[in-house]
């Protein structure tokens, strides 16, 4: 099971009252938050091993330096010579640091690289895995790594992680006539303002998904835009033709790397806390009462 922690711990954060506080008056909505969404999944879905894949850096500067939109409008403070710092509830910032103390006094791995964000983490793992994968995420642009031979599906997350959509290529032929990899070249054609990405103008997802239908891929999209005998609309081959500099270098920012180098760490889930002082310290400090204890109690169960 691969988390993706940011993702998880935002909806912690929104969906958990800011009246939840530490003794000091400190909000930990978004550390208890997280700790009971890892305690239903691993109750419910049962992983053997269990990563918290980390943003060591939101907005790489190889994916702006293709796309300088990406991300751009989420730029709280642009750090010359580190990651730019990206915006975030006031209340929310104080508690990463808590959040990434609790995983390593319990055990949980936590892994990260300079220079990727989360989602190429979770690409890179999952293309490890020689089993079944279960990656947990809100967020839709790791549907791309969806591959029913391996094994390897999204949890999405519909109202906490109570009630999860499991999304495999059935899921998403059925909602976007595409399958894990279509999803990605679907996703840069139509863009994504969330992430900064223009897409082509005119594009939207339904003619997209036509588009991958009628030619395969992207690349059989770019290769019918110089056939004259290929089935495109004169608007469709203008605007894709137009829209050739952000294409050639789209594939590269929206598709997650699979190569991350990673330094060994251990996924196992720990059946007792590696720390044990220090989680005891953490709860009392933070008061993390009920929701730590009943994270403990599945895992040693």
């Amino acid at each position: 099971m691969l988390l993706d922690t940011a993702s998880l711990y935002f909806r912690a954060y929104f969906g958990v009252p800011e009246s939840v506080k530490a003794p000091d008056g400190t909000p930990v909505n978004a550390v208890r938050g997280l700790l009971d969404f890892i305690a239903r999944l691993v109750q419910d879905h049962h992983p053997d091993d269990l990563v918290a894949c980390m943003d060591f850096d939101w907005r790489p500067q190889w994916r702006v330096e293709l796309i300088p939109s990406y991300k751009a409008h989420r730029v709280a403070e642009e750090i010359e010579g580190a990651p730019d710092e990206e915006e975030t509830p006031d209340t929310l910032s104080p508690q990463v640091p808590v959040i990434e103390a609790v995983l390593d006094a319990i055990g949980i791995a936590r892994v990260g690289a300079v220079g990727y964000e989360a989602d190429d983490v979770i690409g890179t793992l999952a293309g490890r895995a020689t089993g079944p994968v279960d990656i947990v995420t809100g967020d839709r642009d790791l549907y791309q790594l969806v591959d029913d031979r391996r094994g390897v599906r999204v949890l999405y997350p519909i109202k906490g992680v109570g009630s999860l959509q499991a999304v495999d290529e059935a899921v998403l032929r059925e909602k976007y006539g595409v399958d894990g990899p279509g999803y990605a070249d679907l996703a840069l054609l139509r863009g994504d303002p969330s992430d900064g990405l223009p897409g082509v103008p005119g594009i939207g997802e339904k003619t997209a998904a036509k588009l991958l239908a009628s030619f395969g891929d992207l690349a059989g999209i770019l290769a019918a835009v110089d056939d004259p005998a290929a089935k495109l609309s004169p608007a469709q081959r203008k605007r894709l033709a137009e829209a050739g500099p952000y294409l050639a270098v789209a594939p590269k920012v929206v598709r997650v790397a699979s190569d991350v180098p990673l330094a060994p760490f251990d996924a196992a889930l720990p059946a007792a806390p590696r720390d044990p002082r220090g989680v005891d310290q953490l709860a009392e400090r933070w008061g993390l009462g009920g929701s730590l204890q009943r994270l403990l109690a599945v895992l040693a169960g």
